[in-house]
């Protein structure tokens, strides 16, 4: 079994053909689809896909922080209300992200610190949004005594940065399509970083890996990605497959 820590199914992208993605998925191993939350708009969809698939789809509940503007606190409300109505996997995906807009730093550190937080009174991992952010998200990290089980999604960074995240202690690093990309460095800054502290993820519809990049990204293709690292650590596929998904049960308590 392997597992997609982050994938994006309920997404627009997926509507004319997401059941047939899915099973493809499942019939190439892929069981366990882990669907962190957008805002407001995303949220009946994501449901309604994890009705649609109880024992393979699983939700997050979070702001990302893209979605982070003027209603912030209107926002915040509803990923409350749900927070308190029922279970989640994890609170996500939370965040900063300074790449599009920088115009709400203040409003995306708030909600970040809040949605900790609740993560930590609910006893949930958080999943971490962090694009062209990484010293904001560290500085709001490192204000916390204690912190939940996270992963770090999507992570682009250097050895030096990938490190100072594992000090932080029970966080993993989301591995994606990035790291198939020919100059992207990640295979460097991952290389002395044991298979213990990484998650395979795919951010579907967006990041598709080697040889599909430029192409919507699908469950199946965490496959592609999966052999890189394999091809990187000098260890068999089954290994990857074995260590990740131990190490997202570790984080999802599944």
């Amino acid at each position: 079994m392997i597992i997609d820590t982050h994938t994006h199914l309920y997404a627009e992208e997926f509507n004319a053909d997401r059941n047939a993605l899915i099973q493809k998925a499942i019939s190439n191993g892929i069981h366990k689809f882990y669907l962190p939350n957008i805002d407001s708009t995303s949220i009946e969809g994501m449901h309604q896909l994890e009705i649609a698939f109880p024992v393979n789809c699983f939700a997050m509940m979070g702001l990302h922080p893209c979605s982070v503007n003027a209603t912030v606190e209107t926002e915040l409300a509803i990923v409350k209300s749900w927070l308190e109505k029922r279970k989640y996997k994890a609170v996500g995906e939370i965040g900063i992200d300074l790449y599009w807009d920088k115009t709400f730093l203040k409003e995306q550190q708030h909600a970040f610190k809040t949605q900790i937080e609740w993560a930590l009174y609910y006893n949930y991992p958080i999943v971490i949004h962090c694009r062209e952010a990484f010293d904001e998200i560290f500085e709001v990290l490192i204000s916390f005594q204690k912190l939940p089980k996270a992963i770090f999604h999507c992570f682009s960074g250097n050895a030096e940065r990938a490190q100072k995240i594992l000090d932080l202690g029970n966080f993993k690093l989301g591995i994606g399509g990035v790291l198939t990309f020919k100059n992207s460095g990640l295979d460097k800054a991952i290389e002395n970083v044991g298979l213990e502290h990484l998650v395979l993820e795919t951010d579907a519809p967006y990041l598709a890996p080697v040889p599909f990049r430029g192409k919507r990204n699908e469950p199946s293709y965490l496959l592609e990605i999966a052999k890189k690292l394999a091809e990187l650590k000098n260890v068999s596929m089954s290994e990857v497959e074995s260590i990740t998904t131990e190490n997202a049960q570790f984080i999802f308590g599944d």
